[in-house]
């Protein structure tokens, strides 16, 4: 399973800007996060966001909603 670089204990992630939550395990998901992290430096500009316990209704009870596949 791939993980985003310097997050890889995390399974899920949000990013702040859109609100989605990426699930790491899912290929196609994992795909789009990487591009967007990276292309627009999302850990520096601190505009990722980690869950704790590190699950899906943990982000759905910080206010973010899973990526819908048709976005992916």
């Amino acid at each position: 399973m791939a993980r985003v670089k310097r997050l890889e204990e995390h399974r899920f992630i949000g990013l702040r800007d859109t609100m989605f939550v990426y699930d790491c395990d899912d290929p196609a998901q994992f795909q789009v996060l990487e591009e967007r992290v990276e292309s627009n430096d999302m850990v520096g500009r601190t505009m990722v966001q980690t869950f704790a316990p590190d699950t899906l209704s943990e982000a759905a009870n910080r206010g973010f909603r899973p990526v819908a596949s048709t976005l992916v």
